[in-house]
């Protein structure tokens, strides 16, 4: 009986220990924290009351927050209150307005996409419209942001806003009168068929019934088409949701089946996700298509289908986004979106690609090193790593946008030009069939010579850099004739651009035209005959055995 209370006594000390020393290392942390807390408070009310030129205390404040927080990871943010409206539509999908995007061209705010069926494209609103004062609010010549702009035209459903707009090929300004409604942007912009037996689902976010949506469009699909396959496309999907993530992958994936896992330094963190309900369809084979922007919750739901080998991923490598946030409340009605865990696919492998928590001594961060991924297996024992987004079954090469392309479209002459090209033409051909002649080119040509077009090439770049290292090491009047004649040929095939790179260009303004007619739903239409993830996709599906051989890890 001794022995035993000897034992019992000895575990209490150990326990005791234990307990004493993380109640120690708490108050440490306690005391470190109150610390500079006081340390940093008392500095802010020195700064407001001393610093020779006036303070504005909220916006010093912001920054030394944003600062703070920038130390960590970019998607640990302080939201304003202000703000909340924004991250609350990001959650939900939802928001009050009058449904369209503005943007900024040339200090003017223009309606970039109005959206189909809602207030703005039911009232007339087109893309390219300048608005010029909403109500009696002046717009035009002021410095209002985007944001500004933009909440001004949002507001509770059923609310009235009358709207002043410059229209292309108008001399007068046009009033439009709009009634504010519940603005629901669709997960699911498109599904269809991209052949006669294979369906085709873009997914586009992860807000508030995604899984619904998917779940909608593949039984829709089904019921009305005898499909051979179904194509899910997450190409440029930013992620959203970590609950929607699980129910969109629920609709592939066996009811029970384990899909993601997050883990935390919280306990409350780490936890298991489950898919609850029965699946909309296990067996019809499948194809996910997703690239370098497919991110978070897109990486959820291909990484859990690929892990599972419930389906052939295809495209490009995606983003590598392994991190998990929750927005916590705070004071004054702001709140905190703070990192909180990492996911892990089923196979047990975290994608994240960045490494934020081992910073170099400038403070950047870099990719997680090829050396430090380690080799996890799929349900049918093929190998896959950690460390660096969802690697594709399928990897399609495609050729990056030539400089001249990039450069016409930040500058917005496409946009532009479409504004241009549509004013007067109630119709085109449908979306499927609708190109860009000879002709229409030629007037793009024309009106991108009447804007004064210039950029910088890569090589004319390179060419500055060259020359100033050459003037810096007395080389340049050595070769300063050859360089003059490099130059000279480099201008002279720079003027060929436009035709040298005519088609990739004349797709993007194809696309931004289509637009116009047949919204999102046309464009993804129009690309499906020059889609070469789509093309690969297909071709897998109607393999059957390459679509298995690829799942056996054969």
């Amino acid at each position: 009986m001794m022995k035993y209370r000897k034992i019992l006594i000895a575990a209490l000390v150990v326990l005791l220990s234990f307990s004493f020393g993380a109640i120690t290392q708490r108050n440490d942390n306690y005391f470190e924290i109150s610390k500079n807390l006081d340390i940093f408070g008392s500095l802010y009310r020195e700064v407001n009351t001393l610093y020779v030129d006036g303070v504005d205390p909220t916006k010093m404040m912001r920054q030394g927050i944003d600062a703070m927080l920038g130390s960590l990871d970019p998607y640990t943010n302080y939201i304003s209150e202000g703000e909340i409206e924004d991250y609350r539509f990001m959650s939900t999908g939802q928001y009050g307005g009058i449904g369209a995007t503005v943007g900024k061209r040339d200090g003017k705010i223009i309606v970039l996409e109005p959206y189909q069926d809602y207030p703005a494209d039911k009232s007339g609103l087109i893309a390219g419209d300048e608005l010029l004062k909403v109500d009696e609010e002046q717009i035009a010549g002021t410095e209002k942001s985007v944001r500004e702009v933009r909440d001004l035209l949002r507001g509770q459903k059923g609310t009235q806003v009358r709207l002043t707009v410059k229209r292309n090929g108008k001399a007068d300004p046009i009033v439009v009168a709009l009634e504010r409604d519940r603005i629901k942007i669709d997960n699911v912009p498109y599904y269809g068929m991209a052949t006669d037996d294979i369906g085709y689902i873009s997914l586009t976010g992860f807000t508030q019934d995604a899984g619904l949506e998917v779940q909608t469009a593949l039984q829709t699909l089904k019921k009305e088409h005898t499909l051979k396959g179904v194509i899910l496309d997450l190409r440029g999907n930013p992620g959203g949701r970590l609950d929607e993530a699980v129910n969109v992958s629920n609709v592939f994936i066996a009811q029970g089946s384990k899909i993601v896992e997050t883990r935390g330094k919280d306990p409350e963190n780490v936890r298991s996700y489950f898919a609850k309900r029965p699946s909309t369809d296990t067996q019809i084979p499948l194809a996910v298509l997703v690239n370098s922007r497919s991110a978070s919750a897109s990486e959820i739901v291909s990484g859990s289908i690929q892990d599972l080998d419930r389906g052939v991923i295809v495209g490009s490598r995606s983003f590598g986004k392994g991190l998990v946030q929750n927005i916590r409340p705070l004071k004054y009605n702001t709140q905190l979106k703070v990192t909180t865990a990492k996911y892990y696919t089923p196979s047990g492998r975290c994608i994240q690609a960045i490494d934020y928590t081992h910073r170099k001594e400038d403070g950047s961060v870099g990719k997680v090193a090829d050396s430090l991924k380690s080799a996890f297996y799929t349900r049918n024992g093929r190998v896959v790593y950690d460390g660096g987004g969802v690697e594709p079954d399928i990897d399609v090469d495609k050729e990056k946008l030539q400089t001249v392309t990039r450069e016409l479209e930040s500058k917005g002459l496409i946009f532009d030009f479409a504004t241009q090209y549509v004013a007067g033409r109630e119709k085109i051909a449908d979306a499927r069939t609708f190109t860009i002649d000879d002709k229409t080119y030629s007037e793009f040509e024309a009106f991108v010579k009447s804007k004064n077009f210039s950029y910088k090439t890569l090589a004319e770049k390179r060419m500055e850099t060259l020359q100033e290292a050459l003037e810096k090491e007395a080389y340049n009047e050595d070769l300063k004739e050859e360089m003059n004649k490099l130059a000279s040929e480099l201008k002279v095939s720079k003027t060929n651009d436009l035709q040298k790179h005519k088609d990739e260009i004349a797709e993007l303004i194809k696309h931004e035209i289509i637009q116009r007619y047949y919204y999102k739903q046309g464009v993804i239409e129009a690309s499906f005959k020059d889609d070469e993830d789509l093309k690969s996709a297909i071709a897998v599906l109607y393999d059957k055995a390459k679509y298995e051989q690829i799942l056996a890890g054969k």
